[in-house]
């Protein structure tokens, strides 16, 4: 019997670990201060509609100041990128995305946490990154992921609040096998 089926028979099965709450909410841990709002795509025989954002609901406080879509193709990376002073409000049109966050703002209760959220068509809602918080979208699907940005400031050409590293870096304790982007 060939030796990779003799150890096979050796290893004990383990046990899923819980990743949702019996109401399909998520147990991932994420930084302090990320907060998702559920959105609603109406559909009947004529097609859809998907409301992006409204202040009434009360999801965030800061106004609508600028808005921007953008893409991510299949299998890859874009990020690290992190802002000092504003935060990133994501909403998915189309794809799965899995961004992956990383606090390193010292005062912050989740200091040092590194979380993974999967954004979805399938499950379409806005999520905000908070300033200090490093943030790195993965296309896990096999088409283009449409997202758009609301952030809380408009994008300064002249000085951007934009920092950036590289996917594999010696300051967040995450490693990719041949990153695809950056």
């Amino acid at each position: 019997m060939p030796e990779a089926q003799e150890e096979s028979r050796t290893v004990e099965p383990v046990r899923d670990r819980q990743t949702v709450t019996s109401g399909g909410e998520s147990l991932e841990r994420v930084p302090d201060g990320v907060t998702f709002h559920d959105v609603n795509t109406h559909v009947d025989e004529r097609g859809a509609v998907c409301e992006l954002f409204d202040l009434r609901w009360g999801w965030r406080d800061e106004p609508l100041v600028f808005a921007y879509s953008f893409t991510v193709r299949p299998g890859m990376l874009k990020g690290w990128g992190m802002h000092k002073e504003h935060e990133d409000r994501y909403f998915i049109l189309f794809g799965e995305v899995e961004v992956l966050l990383y606090d390193e703002r010292p005062e912050s209760p989740t200091y040092g946490l590194l979380s993974k959220v999967v954004l979805s068509e399938y499950r379409r809602r806005l999520m905000n990154i908070p300033p200090g918080v490093w943030h790195l979208d993965h296309n896990i699907g096999s088409r283009d992921a449409v997202l758009i940005n609301f952030p809380t400031k408009p994008y300064e050409h002249e000085n951007p609040d934009k920092y950036r590293l590289p996917p594999n870096n010696d300051r967040i304790p995450y490693r990719f096998d041949n990153p695809r982007g950056g």
